[in-house]
């Protein structure tokens, strides 16, 4: 029965490559992972953050890797282990044989772990997948922030597979805002981010200043210092950092994370473009 229940959801994906059919695998698992950790009592603790967040609970049209996750108030002493633990139990459940990796540091703020598993692509019936040669594993990270930034606001959410489950959530200016300080402090540049922020600003999302004002003095190039961070000083670091720019490099990035049907819009990614949609932030 649990084995069936992937498959309907695999095949409403209407997968039509290869690269579809593991971006529905991996987002199927995550969504079992979700349940997994609210099954466990895990969103009394923490909130759900980040692209995949985005995805799942507000439509972004890409697809995203990894789970990340902030604690509701700073612990230190905050161990992932026991839900790593009811995680493996839930999706042994429906079928998965998975491996998972706890690589959480006392020493970090950051808690990680790697889950897995090359065993649902045998299971689910497939159309593209392994032609090329052996079925690629799933790998999700999970990220727990144990020392977040003060200031999120949060909201609750609910998913109703593969079972009804609650999920706590940042709010949408808080996921703005932690957005924004990924693309102003981030060592790299990641061109989802930027596909995240199209998103954000033709919604016409408000961003949580304060919590990105904590954020930014955590962590980056600001770190200690004392700003007063609103619209206008947004737009202005996010200017410096879009006049820095390759925008055909970045678009690369994003490709494989988004549907067919979007891929020409990628094309008009450009300087002026973004110096548009930073006009847009109030």
């Amino acid at each position: 029965m649990s084995i069936r229940m992937i498959q309907e959801r695999f095949q409403a994906y209407s997968c039509t490559s290869e690269q579809e059919e593991e971006h529905a695998l991996r987002e199927i698992t995550q969504e079992v992972i979700l349940a997994a950790l609210s099954r466990h009592g895990f969103f009394g603790d923490a909130l759900f953050q980040g692209g995949t967040c985005l995805r799942i609970f507000h439509g972004l049209n890409r697809f995203s890797e990894d789970l990340g996750f902030i604690l509701k108030e700073p612990d230190p002493d905050f161990d992932l282990l026991p839900f790593l633990n009811g995680i493996g139990n839930e999706l042994d459940a429906y079928g998965y044989r998975v491996e998972i990796t706890d690589r959480s540091s006392s020493a970090s703020a950051v808690r990680k772990a790697f889950i897995k598993d090359d065993s649902l692509g045998r299971l689910v019936s497939l159309s593209f997948a392994s032609r090329s040669g052996p079925l690629k594993k799933i790998r999700v990270k999970l990220e727990v922030d144990v020392n977040p930034p003060s200031g999120s606001g949060t909201e609750l959410r609910y998913q109703d597979f593969p079972f009804l489950a609650s999920v706590a959530v940042q709010d949408r200016a808080s996921l703005f805002a932690g957005k924004i300080h990924a693309l102003l402090c981030r060592e790299y540049i990641k061109g989802r981010d930027w596909y995240d922020f199209l998103w954000y600003t033709a919604q016409h999302v408000e961003v949580n200043y304060r919590f990105l004002s904590s954020a930014l003095m955590q962590a980056g190039p600001w770190q200690g210092e004392t700003l007063h961070v609103d619209a206008e000083w947004v737009q202005t670091a996010l200017i410096q950092a879009i006049e820095k720019i390759n925008w055909k490099e970045t678009a690369i990035d994003v490709r494989r994370f988004v549907p067919a049907s979007e891929q020409t819009s990628l094309d008009l990614w450009s300087r002026e473009l973004f110096l548009e949609q930073v006009r847009k932030i109030g």
